[in-house]
C-alpha cells in the first residue's frame, strides 16, 4: 500500500476540458489530489460543451458517461491503492458562461485547490475559492482517442422532462454517482430516485453495516443538488422493482446499469400491460470491448477498480475487527511469561491445565 507524505481533509480540483474525450491529460493531477485528500475530493470540470443548449444531452450520452467514468476510476483507484475506500469523490460538470459564477459552496470545507499547470479557466470563480492555496501539477499526455459531439437529430429530444432510476445507494460511491449524474444530465425538470427499502436488503453481505434508509436518501439528495442544482428531485423508498415507474405516466426516461437491465425489461412489460407510455432506456455501459472511445489501458483500469458497496462494507467490518485483534495481542504481550510456547520435551503449557 502506498503512503502519502501529506494528507488534507478536503481537496478541490479544477480543470477545463477541450472536448468530451476521456481526459487522459488529467491523470497526474487527479492522482496527486486523491493522494492528498483524506476525506473528500471534489473535481469540477469546465467546458463550453456543458453550457445550456450547447449540445444534445441524450445524443452525447455515451461520450459523457465515459468521461465521468474515466475521472471517477482514476480517483477511486488511487483511493483504493491508498486504503481509503471511504474517500468521497464528487465530479461536477460546469459550463464556461462567464455570467454564471461557480456557487460559493462548491469549495465549502476545501483547504487546497489543485490545478493543471497552464490551464486558464474562463469561468467565473468565487473570490473565496481564489483565496485558497493553489497547487499546480503538470498535465499528462494529450494523446489518446478523441471524441466529437454526436450529430444532431431533431427526432430525439436533447433532454427528457422526467427521468427515473433506482438502487440501494448504500455508502454512496463512484458507481452510484455516475448513475445519478447521468440521470440528471438528461433530465430537464425532474429526477425520481427509488431507494431500496431495508426490508429487501436482509440478504446483503454484512447487512448490519448498511446505512439507514434516511441516510441513503439524504446522501442521494445532497449529491444530486450538488451536481445539477435547479432540478426537482424526488427521492422515494421502494419495495419492488417498479417503484414510481409502475404507475407514473409522466416519466419518460429510465437509467439503468448493464447489470440491472433485466429490471428495465420487467418494467417495460408491466407498463405495457398497464397501458402506460413506453420509457426511453439509457444504459450505463462503460466497460465495452466494442467502444471506440475506450482504450485497452482504460478498460484494464476500469476492471481493476471495484465500485462496490459490498467492498466498502467488507472494508468497514475488517476495520472493526482490528481493534479486537490488537486487544488480543496486547493481552498476550501483557501475560508473557505466564502463557509461553511449549518447550521441547514438555506436554502442554504452563498455566493451561485443560491442554
Amino acid at each position: 500500500m502506498a503512503s502519502s507524505p501529506e494528507t488534507i481533509s478536503s481537496v478541490l480540483l479544477l480543470a477545463s476540458l477541450p472536448s468530451l474525450s476521456a481526459p487522459h491529460f488529467l491523470a497526474p493531477v487527479i492522482v496527486s489530489a486523491a493522494n492528498a485528500a483524506s476525506s473528500r475530493l471534489r473535481i469540477v470540470l469546465f467546458s463550453r460543451l456543458f453550457d445550456p443548449d450547447a449540445i444534445s444531452h441524450t445524443q452525447n450520452w455515451d461520450h459523457v458517461q465515459r468521461l465521468l467514468t474515466y475521472v471517477y476510476v482514476q480517483a477511486t483507484k488511487t483511493a483504493q491503492d491508498m486504503d481509503k475506500p471511504l474517500l468521497h469523490v464528487d465530479v461536477l460538470l460546469k459550463g464556461t458562461n462567464v455570467q454564471e459564477t461557480l456557487p460559493e459552496d462548491t469549495a465549502e470545507g476545501c483547504e487546497v485547490v489543485y490545478r493543471v499547470s497552464g490551464d486558464a479557466i474562463v469561468a467565473a470563480l468565487p473570490p473565496a475559492l481564489l483565496e485558497l492555496s493553489h497547487r499546480y501539477v503538470a498535465a499528462g499526455s494529450y494523446e489518446g482517442r478523441t471524441s466529437s459531439e454526436a450529430s444532431e437529430d431533431d427526432a430525439i429530444p436533447s433532454m427528457l422532462p422526467v427521468v427515473a432510476l433506482g438502487g440501494t445507494f448504500d455508502h454512496l460511491h463512484a458507481g452510484h454517482k455516475i448513475l445519478l449524474s447521468m440521470a440528471a444530465w438528461i433530465a430537464s425538470q425532474k429526477v425520481i430516485v427509488g431507494v431500496t427499502n431495508a426490508t429487501l436488503l436482509k440478504s446483503k453481505s454484512n447487512a448490519h453495516v448498511l446505512e439507514s434508509l434516511e441516510t441513503r436518501k439524504a446522501n442521494v439528495q445532497y449529491f444530486l443538488e450538488l451536481f445539477k442544482p435547479g432540478l426537482e428531485y424526488d427521492i422515494v423508498p421502494i419495495d419492488d422493482v417498479y417503484g414510481p415507474t409502475g404507475w407514473d405516466p409522466y416519466i419518460q426516461g429510465l437509467v439503468v446499469s448493464r447489470e440491472t437491465i433485466s429490471g428495465a425489461e420487467i418494467i417495460a412489460t408491466h407498463r405495457e400491460k398497464e397501458q402506460l407510455p413506453k420509457l426511453a432506456v439509457f444504459i450505463i455501459d462503460v466497460i465495452s470491448h466494442t467502444s471506440s472511445n475506450i482504450t485497452e489501458e482504460d478498460l484494464s483500469l476500469m476492471r481493476q477498480t471495484k465500485m462496490s458497496s459490498t467492498l466498502i462494507r467488507n472494508w468497514i467490518v475488517d476495520r472493526e475487527k482490528q481493534p479486537r485483534a490488537s486487544q488480543i495481542l496486547k493481552i498476550e504481550s501483557d501475560t508473557e511469561g505466564y502463557l509461553k510456547p511449549v518447550e521441547r520435551g514438555e506436554v502442554g503449557c504452563v498455566g493451561s491445565p485443560d491442554v
